[in-house]
């Protein structure tokens, strides 16, 4: 609270001048000026409700003022349609108070990424007469902060003919670049009230299934930017196991915070702002607020530093966490708008995503629900509406996250993307995405599909072994989308590998062919790959089967390993696991052919442990494999 110092009586003694009343203050606005009010929860909430009701209680005073803001999460009552002669808002962002207003054509949006709205500023292309702000009580030395809210406001107070500031001791005073002298503020209004809260809602299955495919991709030591909303914020909830993070976001939420309460943030790892957590402006609750207050550790800067993309591409290993309403089978994107309804904006997302594909090792990663409105609507669709903003083009986004798994489009061609988004699309909208992808040449016209539940990725099968080698391999079915990886991977195959997998020298692996392997009915079989992880690419080091026989009750198993990877205990682990999904299922054992010459894989199946039988027939094995403890 306001301390004995900068109590408003002691305010009014040191700058008497600063003072005034409200109808003194407002009367210096003019007809026609432009009014920028403060970002989000850094909104001066006082000042705009004493402005508008000085307009009410003066409703010829005023006319045709432009308020201009990034958005506001508090009321807008200058929006109300019977200020329509005294205000018109024009948001550089869309929130819930004005989205209405504006998609009537009672407001105006200007789309622009919020890194270029301070040049905007200083170059008097939107010039700002008034500005309406919200800071922390003065120091000894006059200084207020900005507190929250940095981001464009400072730029504003740069260009503004007339500052009035409400003056509220819950304001923190926060470090960086959000300073601001009182001898610079023509009027002060102290007035205390609790700053706007903004929580997250519960993030539920879904997301949370979104979050840990997320943080799969994040490694230690990365720099993160999270962007808005619910989806980024279930993200951070599982980071908590990351080492040496660091932060470089316009947005610091309350889950970041809690990363950097934890120790899992300390920004020690970072190439520029070492041991800082950079950020333009907070939307969080009380518990925030107070832990940003004089803490040396977070230095809120103005968002044409935060969001600069050369900046941001000097953090290494940095990576970009946004979300999207919907993306397009191509890899475009909208954040900002559906058909011709305008719902967001541009905000920084493109800043980020286009500065961390810059940075050393950097990731732009776009997570999002496969559908809306209570599974109706796909996410995930053949193209953009018509009139949609495009947010994020084709060559911004390197990962698509959903609860269906990842989708990496960076270096792909269309046809690839195309079957990889389809892959993590809501099951009941694969069908229909396949028939339009067709009917649009994305992909391939024969291109095969199991529909219905048959034909669901079963990502809970997705597991990692350490082979005895000490490789690391991601074990998992295989995806409509794995044909390119397959395709790389029989073709490296020598002649020997490819002769002893299927009997013959076959140098042809066809689209045909392939489907065979990477379009499975998952009720009657099973596909397994073995990867191994690389720097943004997966290779295939082994891939392993079984096809079901529903009257034996047994399966015939087949697998081969890259040449690259044998004698590394790939094939054990990949044949163990597929054994035990096979005893998963009630099997009783596996049936095999192998040539009698492929030792490796006799060994193989021997020390696996099954009760073997086997008859030698023309050079070839015919087993008969059964399982023991089932």
């Amino acid at each position: 609270m306001i301390n004995s110092y900068n109590s408003q009586e002691n305010l009014k003694a040191l700058w008497p001048e600063k003072f005034a009343l409200e109808e003194e203050i407002f009367g210096h606005i003019h007809a026609g000026d432009k009014i920028f009010i403060g970002t989000g929860c850094g909104e001066p909430q006082y000042l705009t409700r004493a402005l508008v009701n000085y307009v009410s209680r003066n409703p010829k005073s005023l006319f045709g003022i432009e308020i201009i803001h990034v958005w506001t999460l508090g009321s807008a009552p200058y929006a109300d349609g019977k200020f329509s002669d005294n205000f018109r808002v024009d948001s550089f962002f869309i929130s819930e108070g004005t989205r209405n207003a504006i998609n009537r054509g009672s407001a105006d949006y200007t789309p622009i990424s919020l890194s270029a709205v301070p040049g905007l500023f200083r170059r008097e292309i939107i010039p700002i007469d008034v500005a309406l702000i919200q800071a922390s009580p003065p120091d000894k030395h006059g200084y207020m902060s900005l507190g929250i809210s940095v981001d464009i406001v400072k730029a504003a107070t740069q260009k503004a003919s007339l500052i009035v500031a409400q003056i509220n001791s819950n304001m923190p005073r926060t470090q960086g670049d959000g300073f601001i002298n009182i001898k610079d503020v023509d009027f002060i209004i102290p007035y205390d009230e609790p700053l706007i809260e903004y929580k997250v809602e519960d993030p539920g299955t879904i997301l949370r299934a979104i979050g840990r495919y997320v943080a799969r991709i994040i490694e230690d030591e990365s720099t993160i930017q999270v962007g808005y909303g619910i989806i980024p914020n279930a993200v951070v909830s599982y980071l908590v196991g990351k080492e040496h993070l660091g932060v470089h976001t316009e947005l610091l939420s309350d889950g970041i915070v809690d990363l950097m309460k934890m120790g899992v943030v300390d920004n020690t790892k970072k190439f520029i702002d070492v041991g800082k957590t950079v950020a333009s402006y907070c939307m969080g609750q009380r518990e925030t607020y107070e832990f940003l207050d004089e803490n040396p550790t977070i230095s809120f800067k103005t968002i044409d530093y935060v969001n600069n993309p050369l900046i941001i591409a000097k953090n290494k290993l940095m990576t970009a966490i946004n979300s999207a309403m919907e993306i397009d089978l191509t890899g475009q994107a909208t954040a900002e708008s559906l058909g011709g309804t305008f719902y967001f904006g541009v905000g920084g997302q493109a800043d980020f995503m286009r500065g961390a594909v810059l940075a050393p090792g950097g990731k732009s990663i776009l997570a999002l629900p496969s559908t809306a409105i209570n599974d109706t609507i796909s996410r995930i669709v053949p193209s953009l509406q018509k009139g949609t903003g495009v947010t994020l083009t084709r060559g911004d986004v390197h990962y698509v996250v959903t609860e269906y798994g990842i989708a990496y489009l960076h270096g792909k061609n269309i046809r690839e993307r195309a079957m990889d988004l389809i892959g993590i699309a809501h099951p009941k909208f694969r069908a229909w995405l396949i028939e339009a992808a067709k009917d649009d040449l994305l992909i391939y016209k024969d291109q095969a599909f199991v529909p219905g539940s048959n034909g669901i990725y079963p990502v809970a099968l997705e597991t990692f072994r350490t082979t005895r080698s000490g490789l690391r391999i991601l074990l998992r079915p295989v995806k409509i989308g794995d044909e390119p990886l397959m395709k790389d991977f029989f073709y490296a195959l020598s002649n020997d590998s490819m002769y002893k997998r299927f009997m013959s020298v076959r140098m042809d692996m066809p689209h045909e062919r392939l489907q065979e392997f990477g379009v499975v009915n998952y009720a009657e079989s099973m596909m397994i790959l073995a990867i191994v992880e690389g720097d943004c690419k997966e290779t295939i080091a082994a891939i392993g089967q079984y096809d079901i026989n529903k009257e034996m009750h047994n399966a015939e198993v087949a697998l081969v390993v890259a040449d690259a990877y044998q004698k590394m205990g790939v094939g054990h682990d990949l044949l163990a696991y597929l054994t035990h999904l096979a005893k998963r299922r009630g099997l009783l054992g596996f049936t095999a052919e192998v040539l009698v010459e492929n030792k490796p894989m006799l060994n193989l199946f021997k020390n696996m442990g099954f009760d073997i039988e086997k008859k030698s027939e023309e050079g070839v094995y015919e087993m008969k494999m059964l399982f023991r403890d089932i």
